[in-house]
């Protein structure tokens, strides 16, 4: 007998460990975007999707079943094992809830397996992400970390996360640090696994004392900011950092790890080298060519990234941004922990007067 879970029910066990959710699409459609902490156990794979497809389209419903019965049938017991080592609760879900979560659950309950089925699946749990980030209340005050290439945005976010603060590293959900060579070393995220984890994020930050993230543009990578959160970047207090452009070659270095991403990083540069003056994109591309990663950075910051900068910061009035100038990453971090303590502490008198 199948037994049923709504998106509410699901909602409010998200975050325990009382419930598996399994996806049972094909790995191509788990791949392009699935619900965040998902197995993937697929009924049929690409290919058997795209057989049964076929029939159904071109022969008849009934052919697309017998198919699939077939195909299911000679993969039952692996099938079933596999559900078999998960413990706990299990709910499974497919595009729609329909035929593949429905056969799925009625097959593993032959079994004496026992799995909820999602009502409406992925495409239900989708519309709940849109309507839930068009909705969720956001008054936490928020503050904007600015600053050039390098300066180690991502850093600070990272080491006041770590002390419990309410972060949002947008480069992080996006896969994507924003640049033209922003991909390099990550899994850039398509528009729906982007929401789903900001929603995820949002969910568990939006009623904190405040929220710190950096000053993106509307896109990063393949996904497009909400308006929410541009609006949220306009009211906040901007934080600019400047550091040495010793100090920023080095944290470019260390998030970018060159010497790993050779031929990704020279690709790269190809995209924007007729934007460099020639001279010195013909030393930035020998530099990356000889490993001379170093030099290579310093000239990209210098004559590419520097130059580009909007300097945007200067359209907010002065009592909303702070300028940090530090020798060091480390003491960017701390110089940002005083001053949100700062106007925290000053919000609070305010309010008690």
């Amino acid at each position: 007998m199948l037994q049923d879970l709504t998106l509410e029910e699901w909602a409010s066990l998200r975050n325990t460990k009382e419930l598996t959710l399994i996806d049972v699409r094909s790995p191509s459609e788990f791949e392009e975007a699935t619900i965040p902490g998902s197995l993937n156990i697929p009924i049929f794979d690409d290919a058997e999707r795209a057989e049964i497809g076929t029939l159904y389209k071109q022969t008849s419903i009934q052919a697309a079943k017998e198919r699939g019965l077939e195909i299911v049938s000679a993969k039952l017991p692996s099938f079933v094992r596999s559900f078999g080592r998960i413990p706990g609760k299990k709910a499974v879900f497919c595009w729609r809830g329909g035929m593949r979560s429905r056969t799925t659950a009625t097959l593993l309950s032959l079994m004496d397996i026992r799995v909820y089925r999602l009502i409406g699946g992925y495409k239900a749990y989708r519309k709940w992400v849109i309507d839930s980030l068009e909705s969720i209340p956001f008054e936490s005050p928020a503050f904007i970390l600015q600053g050039l290439t390098g300066c180690g945005k991502t850093a600070v976010l990272s080491a006041l996360q770590e002390q419990g603060a309410a972060v949002l590293d947008l480069e992080r959900l996006a896969g994507h640090r924003g640049s033209i060579f922003g991909h390099i070393g990550l899994k850039a995220h398509n528009q729906k696994t982007f929401d789903s984890l900001l929603l995820d994020e949002m969910l568990h930050i939006h009623n904190a004392p405040y929220v710190i993230f950096e000053a993106e543009s509307k896109r990063i990578g393949k996904v497009v900011l909400p308006d929410f959160l541009m609006r949220k970047k306009e009211e906040g207090t901007q934080i600019l950092l400047e550091l040495p452009l010793k100090a920023r070659v080095d944290q470019i270095l260390k998030d970018y790890r060159p010497w790993e991403n050779h031929d990704a990083c020279l690709l790269a540069f190809h995209k924007i080298k007729s934007r460099i003056h020639t001279p010195i994109a013909a030393e930035i591309e020998q530099s990356l060519k000889d490993s001379k990663y170093d030099r290579a950075v310093e000239l990209l910051l210098e004559y590419y990234y520097d130059p580009r900068y909007e300097h945007s910061f200067d359209q907010y009035e002065p009592m909303n941004k702070a300028v940090i100038q530090a020798d060091s990453v480390d003491e960017a971090i701390q110089a940002v922990e005083a001053v949100i303590s700062n106007k925290q502490r000053a919000a609070e008198d305010q309010r008690a007067h």
